[in-house]
């Protein structure tokens, strides 16, 4: 049986920061669950997640702004890696942005994580040398 892929609710914000912390995802200050709360409340249908038997081993947020879609937080837990799951989170951030309007999106990825890198570099994406990522907060 494959882990489903689906929205996540309230109830899944305290194991997604898990999971996150699990699988080694580089950390930032929003990893808290007033973040992930506020980010689900503000979009439902922004963080996907692979459930597999009540316990969840993936996730993508998949943003829209109205603009462009962007896509944060792909982790698949360790010992489900290299077994195309990450490959159907993926599938599913793009789907619920084009089917939310986007038709450009973007990718944050962590540079120094050579499976992401790996990973993204497989997955038909373009990757841009030519643009330099700001941020503040």
């Amino acid at each position: 049986m494959e882990p489903a892929i689906r929205p996540a609710t309230g109830a899944d914000v305290r194991h997604t920061l898990e999971l996150w912390r699990e699988s080694d995802a580089e950390p930032t200050h929003t990893d808290d669950e007033g973040s992930l709360s506020q980010l689900i409340a503000h979009d439902p249908a922004s963080l996907l997640l692979a459930d597999y038997e009540g316990r969840v081993v993936g996730s993508v947020i998949a943003a829209w702004d109205g603009w462009r879609g962007s896509i944060y937080r792909l982790v698949v837990a360790p010992e489900l890696r290299r077994q195309g799951l990450g490959c159907r989170l993926l599938i599913a951030a793009e789907s619920r942005l084009r089917e939310a309007g986007a038709e450009r999106c973007q990718a944050i990825v962590v540079e120094t994580d050579a499976q992401a890198v790996g990973f993204w570099g497989a997955s038909g994406w373009e990757r841009q040398m030519e643009r330099l990522r700001y941020v503040k907060g």
